[in-house]
């Protein structure tokens, strides 16, 4: 293996090939460590700072490691920008003659089957003719694209409803029993990532292929030596997603959707199976009304008291098994009929074990609403011991990285949450210089975040800082009931005082389309809620001032979290001080990392809690964020935007 030292140097490998390279000693030390976790196949946590060079630091290493190396990121986004910039460009770099292969969730690949069946419905009635016009597009591009990854197809917008019908799901896919398995999509794409040297894919495929093998059913993703987590902050939240279970009333609708399709093409002449649908599809609706608000979560308990919820699930559950009989009949008349019987039969256990384990210790129950559907979750209250199990499996490296894992330099937070009892673990400070160019401010007459009014007091504290940086401001909120009050607020203020700073929402447009504007229009004040406290990359002048209005920290109300409080306070344990507040210093970390992207960068950390200062656990949290200068004294911060 090449010197690390000579391909990371002023005049090593990199520089000489990577426009704009300039060596940092952090790089270089964690490439080293990630170099001997490899060789050791042992276990590294690690933190590195903005700035450090993280994703070149794990890259070097495991192009240069001659094994087989799963790299799973935080987004598709980024997996996008792993397959198709960062790898090739440290691949010609290096002038190693690796195979790479990218691997995304079978929703992300056209489905020959589905988009032929949906060309040949006289029964599917769209929305409008713009999804007419989408589905020729994805015709014409399912016929000349040698991936069929929809990201490729630009006109058609990702979240377009036409997707659902033209892509399959575990559940309907039919295997080798279908029609089109030789040219199928999402079977390239694995026997790719079967003979490539490394594999990109994204936590959610990481985990669905975990709890896959588990299950004994074929192995997604191929044996490995290594694998590189990155953005690995968000593991806990996708494992608990993946070591659960949940059904929602989505997927019973596409259930019926199918059957009604399948039936009409092979068992038009078998009326029952038409009502048993329209039966299900009733009780869906039903349930769906039961609990008016939406976009919440709530424990089953909770869910239980509201008038008709638990009848009407009952009803969903009984006509349920009446379908899934009356599919058992009609199976044998065609594989799609078979499929929607195996699917019908899923569903309804999986609703009968949610119920069945609301009364369990060790699994929390919990419901979530949305505006179109209803989700029933059954998630551990322990992801630990069955992650740790996964460690054991095999012989290989694991390596943990992200600017966000430990508390003031600790990790045991983390790795008590994901079982990594045996790991190592390293930190590496950003290389910039954050007292020169940042400032913390922490206004010093705001009220306890609890008090009434509390928004409108942020917003009056805000407009002198947001008028000294000309505009220029993200404002991060920790719910979109204060994202959206905020902005109503700023939209009046901005009107009264005649301020004409362009005024951004997250949910106008995409994220992607957002940033673009933000950053094109060079004064913009954009107010986002969890979508922009991570992932976002907004370097130069753009980006002067990053806002939080309270510190993030997860709602009591929400039932893991509940449950998981309740089950620390039981063990005789302090489920703030170990569980709550590292939580909420993890995701502030987040947020307060969109401010400073380049060493060239200068801006004011605003956070708007008076908490950060009168309480005693304040302290550790500014103590965690990275080594900025700290005002109370707004006189302070307006001469430090001016001279920005």
């Amino acid at each position: 293996m090449p010197d690390l030292n000579t391909i990371f140097s002023a005049d090593g490998l990199l520089a000489g090939n990577i426009p704009d390279y300039r060596p940092r000693t952090q790089q270089l030390e964690m490439a080293q460590a990630i170099t001997q976790t490899i060789e050791n196949q042992e276990i590294l946590v690690t933190e590195a700072g903005t700035g450090t060079g993280k994703t070149y630091a794990y890259l070097v290493p495991a192009l240069l490691s001659g094994g087989k190396v799963i790299l799973s990121t935080g987004t598709k986004t980024l997996q996008d920008q792993l397959f198709q910039r960062d790898i090739p460009t440290m691949r010609a770099a290096l002038k190693i003659p690796v195979t790479i292969a990218l691997l995304k969730g079978r929703a992300n690949y056209i489905c020959h089957y589905h988009l032929e069946r949906t060309l040949n419905s006289d029964h599917i009635h769209f929305a409008n003719r713009t999804e007419v016009k989408y589905l020729n597009l994805i015709e014409r591009y399912a016929g000349t694209s040698s991936h069929g990854d929809k990201s490729g197809l630009d006109k058609v917008p990702e979240q377009a409803a036409i997707w659902q019908y033209v892509t399959s799901t575990r559940e309907n896919c039919l295997g080798s029993d279908c029609p089109h398995y030789r040219q199928c999509f999402v079977m390239e794409a694995r026997k790719r990532a079967l003979s490539a040297d490394i594999v990109v894919v994204n936590h959610h495929l990481f985990f669905a292929d975990v709890m896959l093998r588990d299950e004994g059913l074929s192995e997604l993703l191929p044996a490995c030596n290594t694998v590189i987590f990155d953005e690995a902050h968000q593991l806990p939240e996708v494992a608990s997603l993946f070591f659960g279970e949940s059904v929602s009333t989505g997927q019973i609708q596409v259930l019926v959707r199918d059957t009604d399709t399948e039936a009409l093409l092979e068992a038009k002449d078998f009326a029952p199976l038409f009502d048993a649908t329209a039966a299900v599809g009733k009780a869906v609706l039903d349930l769906h009304l039961t609990i008016v608000e939406k976009h919440t979560r709530m424990s089953s308990a909770s869910a239980a008291r509201y008038p008709g919820f638990s009848e009407v699930r009952q009803i969903l559950q009984e006509k349920l098994v009446l379908l899934t009989q009356l599919l058992e009949t009609q199976a044998v008349r065609s594989q799609g009929l078979q499929n929607c019987w195996l699917r019908a039969q899923a569903l309804l256990n999986r609703i009968r074990q949610w119920h069945e384990q609301s009364e369990s210790r060790e699994f929390i129950c919990w419901v979530e609403t949305y505006s179109q559907s209803l989700q029933f979750n059954t998630t551990p209250l322990s992801i630990a011991e069955t992650f740790s199990k996964q460690l054991d499996a095999s012989a290989r490296a694991w390596i943990f990285t992200s600017a966000t894992l430990s508390v003031k330099k600790d990790f045991s937070h983390y790795n008590r949450m994901m079982g990594l009892s045996e790991a190592k673990t390293a930190n590496w400070d950003s290389p910039f210089d954050f007292p020169d160019q940042a400032l913390l401010y922490v206004p010093s007459q705001l009220p306890d975040p609890n008090t009434p009014h509390y928004t409108e007091n942020v917003v009056q504290a805000v407009l002198p800082v947001i008028k000294a940086s000309q505009g220029r401001a993200f404002i991060l909120c920790t719910s979109l009931r204060n994202m959206q009050q905020i902005h109503e607020l700023l939209q009046a203020a901005f009107q009264q005082e005649q301020l004409e700073f362009p005024l951004l929402l997250q949910g106008q447009e995409t994220r992607s389309a957002l940033l673009d504007q933000f950053r094109n229009l060079g004064n913009a004040v954009l107010v986002g809620s969890q979508s922009f406290w991570e992932g976002i990359d907004v370097k130069g002048n753009a980006l002067s001032l990053v806002i939080i209005d309270r510190l993030p920290f997860a709602s009591p109300d929400d039932p893991v979290l509940s449950a998981r409080i309740e089950k620390l306070t039981r063990e005789g344990r302090n489920a703030f001080m170990e569980y709550q507040l590292p939580r909420a210093i993890i995701n502030l970390k987040q947020g307060a990392g969109r401010l400073i992207r380049d060493e060239k960068d200068r801006g004011v950390l605003m956070i708007c809690d008076p908490r950060l200062v009168s309480k005693p656990y304040g302290k550790q949290i500014w103590q965690s964020l990275p080594p900025m200068k700290r005002t109370r004294d707004l006189d302070e911060v307006l001469c430090f935007l001016a001279d920005i």
